[in-house]
């Protein structure tokens, strides 16, 4: 590998002929250049002028940053840098040992992460992989047995692949921790733990997260050596680009203030936050039933479908989408202008990731939390937190909808008669048609009756049926009494 010394940015003008700007000053490769200007950026975002350069001198570095500032190519472009001098398009697994290993929480953040550094690699023989779990690791084994520089992946499906002995980690040099505020938290520890232990204590770590609280702090000097902390905005503070409104509104009406919005300001495109699995699903079946094209992303979804949900979204075929926290992770959409909080999240810190979906990469987005009595302690939290008050939006007057009015709108869309209400009058059946007439003349539409002929005359009073001799009840149960007592 060479001397760190040949990878940093020129100390002067003069040793360089010009001064250089942009991408230039931060001394990478003309292979990293060119991939980076291939994206179409230009210029590197603060976090990136303050990260890449004690990346590049070997110190361990925590990086707090808001989520779409660029914290990937942050990490990314001065790993590949220090990979560069040993890439080489042998066939050979022993020439391809894992030397970056990049842990995520979610699956959909992990396939970001491994796609930035396929971009940026593009034009450096390097390989990479990413590896979570709910999909098959047949192909994962087989991915890794061949060999790769640069392994993402989440942690329970790394634990699989070091149980079946399908991925040597004994050569990593560079751990990175992304979102390490979720990897130390929420119950991760055990697993990083197992997998920090089959590393080489000999490493240059990296953690990076929009927001990192005490508590992660100290956990966080237990894994970094003398870090290097870069802070490129206050410590979680929500993006700037994105506006923020709350609407107080009871429990009952959400969901009519959600289609409302929705249909007022003709969304095309906008992520609705739930707290759980079954509310997810059951917010988008009811978004259906109100004729609002919607789709739900969350953990027990599969792999394949949560892609696919993601995929029609990004593309405009869905234009809501409901999601759980695990979509505040990875998600990385362009332009998306609106994140709706349908229910606010019991973590503060979870805010701020959840409207950072929107005002991405220089773009404004707006944030819409939909607030009842019942969580005003958590909008507290959430402003405090903040350091400032949200601003409440004027009382939308939107009624919740009839069950009768929704029914009837689902009938209409459907092209299927409503049911009706006890109440309501019930349309009459159509007469059935007369059937013609038969060659006799007899009239088969009329009830039957008998001829006059084949009719008792009125006079004379009916037969009273034949009964056989009455016989008390008692000759029934053994016997007649009477006779007995003779």
């Amino acid at each position: 590998m060479s001397s760190t010394s040949d990878l940093l940015p020129p100390a002067s003008s003069e040793t360089s002929g010009a001064a250089k700007t942009g991408f230039d000053a931060l001394g990478l490769l003309p292979e990293l250049l060119r991939a980076v200007a291939d994206e179409g950026y230009t210029e590197p975002t603060p976090i990136q002028v303050k990260a890449i350069p004690p990346i590049l001198q070997r110190r361990d570095v925590m990086g707090c940053a808001q989520t779409g500032t660029g914290k990937t190519a942050g990490f990314a472009l001065p790993l590949l840098q220090f990979l560069a001098p040993q890439a080489n398009t042998s066939l050979s697994p022993a020439r391809h040992p894992v030397r970056v290993l990049v842990l995520t929480p979610t699956r959909e953040l992990a396939a970001q992460v491994e796609e930035s550094f396929r971009a940026y690699s593009k034009h450096l023989p390097l390989r990479s992989a990413v590896v979570f779990g709910g999909v098959d690791i047949g192909p994962q084994m087989k991915q890794l047995h061949a060999g790769v520089e640069i392994l993402v992946a989440t942690p329970g499906r790394l634990l699989d692949h070091l149980h079946q002995k399908s991925v040597n980690l004994s050569r990593v040099e560079f751990l990175v921790l992304d979102e390490a505020d979720r990897m130390l938290d929420m119950g991760f520890i055990p697993d990083i733990k197992r997998i920090l232990a089959a590393l080489p204590a000999k490493r240059q770590n990296l953690l990076f997260s929009a927001t990192f609280p005490e508590e992660v702090r100290r956990l966080a000097k237990d894994l970094l050596h003398a870090p290097v902390t870069v802070e490129v905005a206050p410590r979680n503070a929500p993006a700037e680009l994105v506006s923020h409104q709350v609407h107080l509104v009871d429990l009952t009406r959400k969901r009519a203030l959600l289609c409302h919005l929705i249909r007022s300001r003709d969304m095309r495109q906008v992520l609705v936050f739930v707290r759980m699995k079954r509310d997810a699903n059951r917010l988008a079946r009811q978004l259906k039933q109100d004729g609002i094209v919607a789709k739900e992303i969350h953990s027990d979804r599969t792999q394949v479908e949560r892609m696919q949900a993601l995929e029609e979204f990004k593309q405009g075929k869905v234009p809501v989408l409901v999601a759980t926290d695990i979509a505040a992770r990875g998600l990385d959409i362009e332009q998306l202008p609106f994140v709706i909080n349908y229910e606010l999240p019991h973590t503060p810190e979870d805010y701020v990731h959840r409207i950072g979906r929107t005002g991405r990469a220089g773009l404004p987005g707006e944030a819409i939390s939909l607030v009842s009595p019942e969580e005003m302690k958590f909008l507290d939290d959430i402003e405090r937190l903040l350091k400032r008050k949200l601003p409440r939006a004027a009382a939308a007057d939107v009624k919740p909808e009839s069950r009768h009015a929704q029914r009837g709108r689902e009938a209409k869309r459907d092209h299927k008669p409503a049911r009706h209400h006890a109440h309501a009058p019930r349309p009459q059946p159509a007469a059935a048609p007369s059937p013609p007439p038969s060659p006799s003349g007899f009239d088969y539409s009329k009830p039957y009756e008998p001829a006059p002929s084949q009719r008792p005359a009125q006079s004379e009073p009916l037969a009273a049926p034949r009964r056989g001799p009455h016989r008390p009840t008692a000759a029934l149960l053994g016997g007649d009494p009477a006779k007995r007592h003779k």
